[in-house]
């Protein structure tokens, strides 16, 4: 059954989700990538503000490419999220509640996550022409001199996601392997 979520995600249905549960998400997000969150990591120790209160907020770790006229955006599809695993555990610690891309978290992560309660989301990579439909509108809201790592503020509409870690230690990735490991072992 897919569950129909509204950004930003709230207490309530973050201690919803399961690992393996598949998500259509409506609201607003952010992107970011590596380069992004080392600004932003720094901009915390220097005290200076982020270009979005990250309080509640879910972080899209994508690679866009440009709109065509008539389009919000290009392709936008995940890129590897362990590249911003050095950076996770303190934006979750600030209250970052959900992030978006593909492939494992480091165990830092994913302990952070538990402590914090924020939950790590897949997006299916090599589908960002189909996942694009689903942005309804793209703006720059910071950074804009890092190009294709800018950060995004997106308003999304049925944006498809599967849940991977949930606040209670879930791993998708870790359950499938131990029921590959049982079928074919």
């Amino acid at each position: 059954m897919i569950k129909k979520v509204v950004l930003p995600l709230t207490e309530e249905t973050l201690q919803d989700l399961r690992a393996g549960d598949e998500l259509l998400l409506t609201g607003v997000m952010y992107v970011a990538r590596d380069a992004a969150h080392k600004r932003m990591v720094e901009a915390f120790d220097r005290g200076e503000p982020l270009p979005f209160d990250v309080k509640g907020q879910t972080v899209y770790f994508m690679g866009p490419s440009p709109a065509r006229p008539g389009q919000a955006i290009g392709s936008a599809g995940p890129t590897t999220s362990g590249r911003m695993d050095a950076y996770s555990p303190r934006l979750i610690a600030r209250g970052l509640r959900g992030m978006i891309g593909k492939g494992m978290r480091s165990a830092a992560v994913k302990d952070a996550m538990k402590k914090h309660e924020a939950v790590y989301l897949a997006a299916i990579g090599g589908a960002g022409a189909l996942i694009s439909r689903s942005i309804k509108r793209a703006e720059v809201i910071a950074y804009e001199e890092l190009g294709a790592e800018a950060v995004l503020r997106l308003e999304v509409e049925d944006f498809p996601a599967t849940v991977i870690n949930d606040i209670y230690g879930g791993d998708l990735y870790q359950e499938g392997k131990a029921r590959y490991q049982v079928k074919f072992g």
